[in-house]
């Protein structure tokens, strides 16, 4: 099995790049949302370690957000209960596609987090930073504040690049992203 791994700064479309490989995807970002949903367990051990902050069950997104912009050391906090919860989820879904010749690891904090391995393949999504900017203040929930603390806790883009066997340059069009899924997988094939 082939793991690909999706790299980026925030809102450079590392999640649409990989839904356009048309293989597996491990979306931790929408792992959270389940585990904020569904696990009284987190729900309990968030509270416990931010009973200031964390009242209601199922996790409401604006208690997390409340939490980490009062403090940053919360989102260590955090990430702490959460992760732990997430590389879980990432090894069923890595034994339910065993089979699989590819998976897609979109995974935000993945080399921070030293959750991939040396021969995993790693892709960088590259956006300019006007474009990203553009886009992350149509979300519904942004915050600058928010997006400041979780760009300081990421590791350089440079470094990110440097680590990638592939970069794409995201134009946001998606004929410019297949082209590119296409070149890289006949690459890696």
């Amino acid at each position: 099995m082939i793991r690909i791994g999706i790299l980026g700064s925030i809102g450079s479309g590392k999640s649409y790049v990989a839904r356009n490989f048309n293989y597996p995807v491990f979306d931790a970002d929408l792992e959270v949302s389940k585990l904020y949903k569904n696990d009284k367990k987190i729900f309990f051990k968030l509270k416990r370690k931010l009973s200031k902050y964390i009242f209601s069950f199922p996790i409401n997104k604006n208690e997390i957000l409340r939490a980490v912009l009062a403090k940053k050391s919360n989102l260590k906090k955090i990430m702490n209960v959460v992760h732990l919860e997430v590389r879980k989820k990432m090894k069923i879904f890595l034994k339910k596609n065993k089979n699989k010749k590819i998976v897609i690891l979109d995974i935000p904090l993945l080399l921070e987090n030293k959750i991939n391995r040396k021969k995993d393949i790693l892709v960088f999504v590259d956006a300019k930073k006007s474009d990203i900017y553009k886009r992350l203040k149509k979300r519904k929930n942004f915050n600058s504040k928010l997006f400041k603390i979780l760009k300081d806790f990421q590791l350089p883009i440079e470094y990110k690049k440097k680590n990638s066997q592939f970069i794409i340059k995201n134009k946001y069009t998606k004929k410019s992203i297949k082209t590119a899924i296409k070149n890289i997988l006949i690459e890696i094939k």
